[in-house]
């Protein structure tokens, strides 16, 4: 009976630890903003101009 519980707590300790690793990755992400195309600036400013 005892093993079982001591399987238990160990499978618990492991998903834990493996949640907090995944969250602390996903944290740490570099989320990027892809650069506008020089065309749309361009159309743009001339829009705005007029």
């Amino acid at each position: 009976m005892l093993f079982y519980i001591l399987v238990g707590i160990a499978i618990i300790l492991i998903i834990l630890v493996l949640t907090l690793v995944s969250i602390s990755k996903g944290y740490a992400y570099k989320h990027t903003i892809d650069p506008l195309p020089e065309e749309d600036l361009d159309n743009r400013n001339q829009i705005v101009n007029e």
